[in-house]
């Protein structure tokens, strides 16, 4: 018998656990989880998301399915091509990314997101506890991806004003 999901409200309970500068915000439809350090920025850098339901440009995971959730997250290029090969091209707007060869809507495994892959987004639908304990050093990587997004981005606009 496989094992069940997490439940998303544990996934995010851990995720805000990493780092006391990390926010939970209503994002998109989503609940994201934010890198802001004292609330400095008005949302801050974007590090995780949990979707439970397709939007318009999205329904490629079949989200809408009772159990299934999406956890995503941000990975560095290098981190994405070494699972996936080269991060993709970046769509038009309001579609989909082109991700032949992946079963997008498949529970448990670790996948290209299928709107923001361009951008070094995986995901994963409704991942069992074994399953999101390997991703753990995944999960790091992105969570430091953000907070050198966050730097940067503070840097540019001290630089610029």
């Amino acid at each position: 018998m496989a094992s069940p999901a997490v439940e998303p409200e544990e996934i995010l309970r851990d995720l805000l656990a990493r780092d006391g500068d990390l926010r939970l915000e209503r994002y998109y439809g989503e609940r994201a989880v934010f890198y802001n350090p004292g609330g400095g920025a008005p949302l801050g850098v974007i590090f995780a998301s949990l979707k439970e339901g397709d939007g318009p440009n999205d329904r490629r995971a079949r989200l809408s399915r009772p159990g299934v959730y999406r956890l995503a997250f941000g990975l560095p290029p290098s981190r994405f091509a070494a699972l996936f090969g080269s991060v993709p091209t970046r769509p038009p707007k309001g579609a989909a990314v082109a991700l032949p060869g992946h079963d997008l809507a498949r529970l448990n495994e670790l996948s290209p997101h299928p709107v923001y892959a361009w951008m070094g987004w995986v995901q994963i639908l409704a991942p069992t506890a074994e399953r999101y304990a390997g991703l753990r050093p995944l999960v790091d990587d992105s969570l430091a991806r953000a907070r050198a997004r966050y730097v940067a981005l503070r840097s540019a606009r001290q630089g610029s004003g």
